[in-house]
This record gives structure tokens, C-alpha cells and sequence, in this order.
């Protein structure tokens, strides 16, 4: 295929791309505009960072304790003597012809076994090392290999779960330690380093770009996000800047199947350290609690209560005499602000909450029924270890269903009052519905739940119930709170036109 190409054009081309090869070639000195692009920087050099921070990155093996049975061992012998003589008519080789089997008894003995292989960094010279809780976990043993092949026995000094970060010690003194960086100064598409021990490959380096900051994943602290290749073995070593500067914990990948797709996450290192400087001082981390189980706002449920935007942490339920209960915090809350910090998603209020000391007094603003309030509240302390409280029975009193009007049942709702004593027991004031069909049925709504506001106003009775309805506009959806075992959510019914 030819292409016709004007002679002054030709010209044009082929005196832009002359200039190009000189200034390239350095016959042509490039201009201010040509050493500004992107291309004119070239590629970083990372080996200087590799000498610099390399020394102060570790390996980390641990060892688990299993339980074995003893004389395992003995009785696969006999096993193998056992079929050596029906099948060749001889003992093992060695070994006496077998006899009955003597009842020994069979004690429990704990063996040693390898568990798996991390990385880490070291924060002191005294050997405080930094790096990763599920690296360690269930570890009887943790051996620390610095770069110079030294090895040595760690103790744990503590561990926390919620934000994967673990600190141990080694007897060591005048070690290389890493330089801890400023993340409010990382930024998208810098140039950042992993060193570590994927698949256990000592020492290994990787580089690439930071693609994303403040990644929300559902962890504690939202992750610094990069395309550095991290594998299995990189978990607990550092990201590190350009300028030789810590900025991060390899924490996970993204993988569907199990080793680097091109995605992974660092916990941020000012997150680590806060963590660390409790670790160190107490073995554990204190953090603020209120005591509700949050949830997202939908823009749906947000426009029809007059919210606006979907913003805020729903509350769905509230634990029994914690902060919030006393503090007068209501299944159907939505928290849009905590002291000065306003609450956009759930993530927001669950981290800012245990930032907090425990102790401290702070504010929350709340929407309610179409309004806004404020509740004065005193943080308490958290325990990772608490659970929902349980189910509840099912109280033998049935409660007594009404005929419903015209205008309940267009929604496909039947409804019923709640017994004193289910009142009681739930600690809520609202109706329970006895049957839900049609657009009742469409949105989620089914037999046993108990809907405690119509349109944000707040219903105890069947009667207020029927009343709030008839107050509701038809042409739009209606938002419906209600309360389904432990948890309060809204439902938006739209009846059929």
C-alpha cells in the first residue's frame, strides 16, 4: 500500500523528525518545552534506594507447634511387615517376623513444622521490627534473618488484628533501621519499592506506581493502593518513596488466584506507627467504641426521607446500655457527623470512633424523623472480641392483627400491634406485619417485621400506622423503617399505579 504524501508536507515531516534524532543525539540542544515532557525524565534508578534501605528489611519464618501421637511411627512398620509377609511370604527386611500387636498406649507429643514466610523492618537499633499480625499468627516460633545472614529468636511484643500490624523484638543492637515517611505527601502516580521475601526469595525488589490513596477495602484504615508486584512472603515489608522513605506495610493482594494480578495494598504507615507506639508501651491497642451496628444509605432512601445526598452510617441497631444507648442514640439514626468530622460513609464513623481515646466526650449529629439533632456521647473503650448479643425468643403472645384500610392494603401490608410484652422485650414501640404482598413483597418487606416510622414519622400503633399513611404522597415512594431480628433498615414501597 503506498500512501501520496504533498511535497511541502514531506518536507515539514521530514525537518520535524531530523530535529527530533539531533536533539535526541545531542547535536541539538532540546528546548525548555522538550525537557519539561514526561519522557525527557527517564526512568528512576532505584539501586541507590536498594543499597540505602535494603539493610534494614528482614525475612521472617515462623514455626507452629502440632500435636502428633507417638509410636505412629512403629506401628507404620508393622503395617509394612504385615504386608511384605502376606504377599511375599518374608518380614521387612531387618526386621522380626511380626507377632501380635502389643496395646501400647499412644502419648500426645507436640512436633515442630514450618508455618510460613513473611517480611518486616526494622524500626530501632535495639531490634524492634515492624511488619504484618497474620504473618505471625499462631506462630510458637518466629526466627528474623537480617540481610547479613544473621538469624535470631523474636519475641512478640504484640499483635493487633484490626489493622494487621504486628511488632516483635530480636536481641541486636546498632542495626540499620528504616526512615519513616510523611504519607500526607505520597501522591498518585509516584514511583514506589517493595523489598521483601516473596515465595521466600530473600531480598527480592520490585517497583511501580502508587494508583490509588485512601482505599476503601472494609479494613480499619483505607489502603494505599499500587501496581508493585507483591506475592505471597512480601506481606509485612515496606513501600517505600523515592526518597529512601517508608510510606507503607505490604499487607494484600488482589488476586483470584492467589499470586499478584496487578494489584495491591499497603496499610499507611502513620496508621502503623500509632499502632506500634501502643504495641511497644502497653502489648495492645486501646481504641473508642459507642456500640451500634452501622449501615450504608442508599440515594433512594436518602432522597425520600429528605436527606438529600446518600451520606452518613445508618444505625441499625444499638447494644444494650453502651455509649450510644445512653447517650439516646435510635435504631434508624443516621449519624452525619462526629464532632467535627462529618461521616460521608459507614468507613468514616467506624475509624473515627476508634481513633478516638477511650474516655473522651464528643458529639454526634444525627438525622431523625426529617430533622437534624445533636447527642452528647462519651466514648468507651472497644473489645475486639465482642459479639452481638443473640438472638431473641419469639414471645408466645400473638399479637392481634386489624382489619386493614383501603390504603395499607395497596402497599400489600396487613399489619398487627405488638404485645406489651414483645414491646418489652424488643425495646421498641411500632407494628408488626402480619402479611406483605404485592409492592409490600418488592420491597423486602415480609411477615414478622416490625415497621417503626412511615415517612419519617414514628408509628406505635395501627392506628398511627393507617395515619401516616393517609398523610403520604401516592405518586411517590414511600420509606418505611423497619426492624427485622437485631437490625433496622428502610424499604422503599412503590405502589402500583
Amino acid at each position: 500500500m503506498m500512501f501520496k504524501v504533498e511535497g511541502h508536507k514531506l518536507r515539514s515531516y521530514l525537518f520535524a523528525f531530523g530535529v527530533a534524532c539531533a536533539a535526541a543525539t545531542g547535536f541539538l540542544p532540546a528546548t525548555p518545552a522538550m525537557a519539561q515532557t514526561p519522557q525527557a525524565r527517564g526512568l528512576p534508578d532505584f539501586a541507590d534506594l536498594v543499597e540505602q534501605v535494603g539493610p534494614a528489611v528482614v525475612g521472617i519464618r515462623t514455626v507452629e507447634k502440632v500435636s502428633t501421637r507417638s509410636g505412629s511411627g512403629g506401628e507404620m512398620d508393622e503395617e509394612m511387615q504385615e504386608f511384605f509377609r502376606r504377599f511375599f511370604g518374608q518380614p521387612l527386611p531387618g526386621n522380626p517376623r511380626p507377632g501380635p500387636r502389643p496395646n501400647r498406649p499412644q502419648q500426645p507429643q507436640e512436633e515442630e513444622r514450618p508455618r510460613g514466610v513473611g517480611s518486616g523492618f526494622i524500626l530501632s537499633a535495639d531490634g524492634y521490627v515492624m511488619t504484618n499480625a497474620h504473618v505471625i499468627e499462631d506462630a510458637s516460633e518466629i526466627l528474623v534473618t537480617l540481610t547479613d545472614k544473621r538469624e535470631f529468636k523474636a519475641k512478640l511484643i504484640g499483635a493487633d488484628k484490626r489493622s494487621d500490624v504486628a511488632v516483635v523484638k530480636i536481641e541486636a543492637t546498632s542495626l540499620p533501621v528504616v526512615k519513616v515517611g510523611d504519607i500526607s505527601k505520597l501522591r498518585v502516580g509516584e514511583w514506589v519499592m517493595a523489598i521483601g521475601s516473596p515465595f521466600g526469595l530473600e531480598n527480592t525488589v520490585t517497583a511501580g506506581i502508587v494508583s490509588a490513596k485512601q482505599r476503601d477495602t472494609g479494613d480499619l484504615v483505607p489502603l494505599i493502593q499500587t501496581d508493585v508486584a507483591i506475592n505471597p512472603g512480601n506481606s509485612g515489608g515496606p513501600l517505600i518513596n523515592l526518597r529512601g522513605e517508608v510510606v507503607g506495610i505490604n499487607s494484600q493482594i488482589y488476586s483470584r488466584s492467589g499470586g499478584y494480578m496487578g494489584i495491591s495494598f499497603s496499610i499507611p504507615i502513620d496508621e502503623a506507627i500509632r499502632v506500634s507506639d501502643q504495641l511497644r508501651a502497653t502489648g495492645r491497642v486501646s481504641r473508642g467504641l459507642i456500640g451500634v451496628t452501622i449501615g450504608t444509605v442508599s440515594k433512594d432512601v436518602a432522597e425520600s426521607i429528605g436527606l438529600g445526598k446518600a451520606r452518613g452510617a445508618l444505625v441499625n441497631s444499638v447494644v444494650p446500655g453502651s455509649a450510644a444507648d445512653k447517650a439516646g442514640v435510635r435504631e434508624g439514626d443516621i449519624i452525619t457527623k462526629y464532632g467535627d468530622k462529618v461521616i460521608e460513609t459507614p468507613s468514616d464513623l467506624s475509624r473515627s470512633v476508634a481513633s478516638t481515646k477511650p474516655g473522651v466526650k464528643s458529639t454526634l449529629t444525627l438525622f431523625r424523623n426529617g430533622a437534624s439533632r445533636e447527642l452528647a456521647i462519651t466514648v468507651a473503650e472497644g473489645d475486639p472480641e465482642a459479639k452481638p448479643a443473640g438472638k431473641r425468643q419469639q414471645d408466645r403472645e400473638e399479637p392481634q392483627a386489624k382489619p386493614s384500610s383501603a390504603a395499607s392494603k395497596s402497599l400489600g401490608l396487613v399489619v398487627g400491634d405488638l404485645t406489651d410484652a414483645q414491646k418489652k422485650e424488643l425495646k421498641v414501640r411500632g407494628v408488626r406485619i402480619e402479611a406483605a404482598t404485592d409492592a409490600a413483597a418488592k420491597a423486602g418487606l415480609r411477615e414478622g417485621d416490625v415497621i417503626l416510622s412511615v415517612g419519617n414519622i414514628e408509628v406505635s400503633s395501627v392506628k398511627e400506622f393507617e395515619s401516616a399513611i393517609a398523610k403520604a404522597d401516592k405518586n411517590k415512594p414511600l420509606s418505611v423503617l423497619f426492624r427485622r431480628g437485631e437490625w433496622a433498615q428502610y424499604a422503599l414501597i412503590r405502589p402500583a399505579r
